[in-house]
């Protein structure tokens, strides 16, 4: 499997900062980015795209910045994940779509799908509520 990015890590910390924070406070991206020694603009590339896919609300504006779009206790550790490194794959041969033509006969594939599966579980087991301090 491929490490987690750079990315990857820096959305999961500007995550658990979020999670840190006292509910409805709307935080600027470089307060977070300062917090957790993350570049700026990177850190509000990675929210833009949270913002629509719920993981954050973004506000423009004075008064701008981001929060949690949902409860620490309702955001997994496999959603951040998955949301920008795309799905958890071991193997190409468990992507969907029929990826591997050897699927159905190989003994291999039964493997990287307990991998998948065990991985997913650990990560959706695990909430920014687990993370945070609060």
């Amino acid at each position: 499997m491929k490490p987690i990015s750079k990315k990857g890590d820096y959305a999961i910390r500007g995550m658990v900062y979020l999670a840190g924070q006292p509910p409805g406070r709307v935080v600027l991206a470089s307060e977070i980015a300062r917090a957790m020694d993350v570049p700026p603009m990177f850190l509000s590339k990675i929210f833009q795209q949270f913002s629509k896919v719920g993981l954050v609300r973004s506000y423009r504006g004075s008064g701008g910045g981001f929060e949690l779009g949902r409860s620490p206790e309702e955001i997994t550790l496999c959603e951040i994940v998955e949301a920008v490194e795309g799905p958890i794959m071991p193997n190409r041969c468990v992507m969907s779509g029929g990826a591997c033509s050897r699927q159905k006969g190989c003994t291999v594939h039964p493997v990287w799908k307990k991998v998948q599966a065990s991985v997913r579980e650990i990560l959706s087991g695990v909430t920014l509520k687990d993370l945070s301090k609060t």
